[in-house]
């Protein structure tokens, strides 16, 4: 087994456990969990010392996944996701089979990921996972995992122990709302 396939493995059961994760998704390190277990997502929300009327985002592993967690997923959302030149978060207007603390009403945000660490921990767990800026609320974004306070590292249960010195040029995605008339507004650029 490669080094890529063990670190997989070993973050995929402590996300079926119900634990927090720190990781690189295709922006930034998150602070993540099984976004369909709303203890795990309680202790994101604690990890992070978070305000629970701030939703998390949920990542998926293909656009094809939509369906699984949002009641409608209007056809220019698949247009959106395929044009996008970076990574891009979509607010839709109502979630299902997520954890219910994943948001504070009924939308939910959902990204699909480009990383292939991310795509592959999805893909094996068969669920979506939350991601939040791994950051204290408050305190600024952490940007690469050298930024990232020993207080945040010590708040959740497992690290991945790879790309810790990949520097690339990191921003947190882009969040775009879906309207209900097929439009849509730049939520954060």
């Amino acid at each position: 087994m490669t080094p890529f396939e063990e670190e997989v493995e070993r973050t995929v059961s402590f996300l079926k456990a119900g634990k927090t994760i720190l990781y690189p998704t295709d922006t930034i390190w998150g602070v993540g969990c099984d976004a369909t277990n709303s203890k795990a997502c309680d202790r994101v929300y604690a990890a992070k010392q978070r305000p629970k009327n701030k939703s998390l985002i949920v990542l998926v592993d293909t656009a094809e996944r939509l369906k699984d967690y949002v009641v409608n997923v209007p056809i220019i959302a698949y247009d959106l996701i395929r044009g996008a030149r970076s990574p891009l978060s979509i607010i839709y207007s109502e979630g299902k089979n997520l954890a219910r603390n994943i948001s504070s009403d009924k939308t939910v945000c959902i990204r699909v990921v480009e990383n292939d660490f991310c795509k592959e921990i999805i893909r094996r767990l068969g669920r979506p996972i939350t991601s939040t800026s791994a950051n204290l609320s408050g305190q600024p974004t952490a940007l690469t995992y050298n930024d990232i306070s020993e207080e945040m590292k010590q708040s959740v249960d497992y690290t991945v122990q790879l790309y810790h010195d990949v520097m690339s040029k990191p921003k947190s995605s882009t969040i775009i709302r879906l309207q209900e008339d097929n439009t849509f507004e730049i939520v954060r650029n």
